[in-house]
């Protein structure tokens, strides 16, 4: 069963450019957890999957993924895991910009 572990495990992933990893620790908190929060674990996972067709090629998901990343995560600002979504959302906005692939990297607020 999934825990906070999964959640930390994701996040290691995630910041070390491991995108399509994060996402499956990510996806196993998802299916287990009820709203509201399981729509900020969604915005993670979409962020996840868009910089993993980024780094692909494959620009037109990317976006995609990205836009609803962000939609996701803008009510999330305060969340369980102290993820600081302002400047996850600035990144993923930047990245939509000009659309380079490059290292995200998810900070905490504590």
């Amino acid at each position: 069963m999934p825990t906070q572990g999964s959640f930390e495990k994701g996040l290691h992933f995630f910041n070390s450019g491991s995108y399509f990893e994060a996402h499956e620790d990510w996806e196993d908190l998802w299916r287990i957890t009820n709203e509201p929060i399981r729509i900020f674990y969604q915005g993670l996972i979409q962020a996840a999957v868009g910089l993993h067709h980024l780094q692909r090629g494959n620009q037109t998901g990317a976006r995609s993924q990205l836009g609803k990343a962000i939609g996701h995560l803008a009510n999330f600002a305060d969340n369980p895991h102290f993820i600081d979504t302002a400047n996850l959302i600035e990144q993923l906005q930047a990245i939509q910009g000009d659309m380079q692939p490059r290292t995200v990297r998810i900070v905490r607020i504590k």
